[in-house]
């Protein structure tokens, strides 16, 4: 199975790995399923192998669930539950339907973490009227300067946060903080003002950027975009933080 179109894509999906605990996907602890595949370009990615959608591991449903439920008794008391991340989970939309559908059958928590760079189809409606928290990853405020840093404007994802609060979906936004790119005050401002335009927004937070990433691009032979910047420090963090008034 090389290529994507050969499988039942509702009860199989390309993964490229599953953390069982994890403690930064969402409240409590998370069962994470990385997926496979991305088409953003962003270049401070740390994930640069997740980009291919042919790569991964071919997982089915059953495989996932079955994990899953090993750990129900560790995820459930500590207010946790199953995170789907990436690369883009969106992109395999039709097998993140059927794995939240059962899910919430069993009464484990779900939570998406999504760029949200997509347009509303029926498919996201449907996915999203199974997920519980989406963790928002903002990109860019400024949409000139988001199409630079990760190849595409930021109109879907802003019009995705809006479908969220229209619909009532709890969300938690997330800004990668990178020195001289989202840093700038006036971005910030406009970033504040708008997380105070949504009524869902449960948390905001600030990733201080850093260049660990660097090494996987290299291993694969690609030149990291970002080489010169400096990571960000708790100072950096502590000045968004203050100009986000959190």
């Amino acid at each position: 199975m090389t290529h994507m179109e050969t499988f039942d894509k509702t009860q199989y999906a390309r993964l490229h790995s599953i953390e069982s605990l994890g403690t930064v996907d969402g409240p409590g602890l998370r069962f994470v399923l990385f997926f496979q595949g991305c088409s953003l370009r962003c270049k401070y990615c740390h994930n640069r192998d997740t980009w291919d959608q042919n790569a991964g591991t071919l997982v089915s449903l059953d495989e996932v669930l079955n994990k899953a439920r090993r750990y129900k008794n560790f995820l459930l008391p500590s207010g946790g539950g199953v995170t789907a991340s990436g690369g883009e989970p969106l992109l395999q939309v039709k097998f993140l339907i059927n794995l939240f559908s059962h899910l919430k059958k069993e009464g484990i928590p779900t939570a998406l973490d999504t760029s949200g760079m997509f347009s509303i189809t029926q498919d996201i409606i449907e996915v999203l009227k199974l997920t519980d928290l989406v963790l928002l990853d903002i990109k860019h405020i400024n949409s000139e300067k988001c199409k630079k840093l990760v190849g595409f404007s930021n109109e879907k994802e802003l019009a995705f946060a809006r479908y969220l609060d229209e619909n009532n979906i709890p969300v938690w936004i997330r800004q990668v903080l990178i020195p001289g790119i989202t840093d700038d005050e006036q971005d910030l401002l406009l970033l504040k003002r708008f997380i105070h335009s949504l009524n869902v927004v449960k948390k905001v937070e600030i990733l201080p950027y850093h260049s660990l990433g660097k090494y996987k691009w290299e291993t694969l032979g690609f030149t990291y975009p970002l080489k010169d910047i400096p990571d960000a420090n708790a100072s950096d963090v502590e000045r968004a933080k203050k100009i986000l008034e959190l």
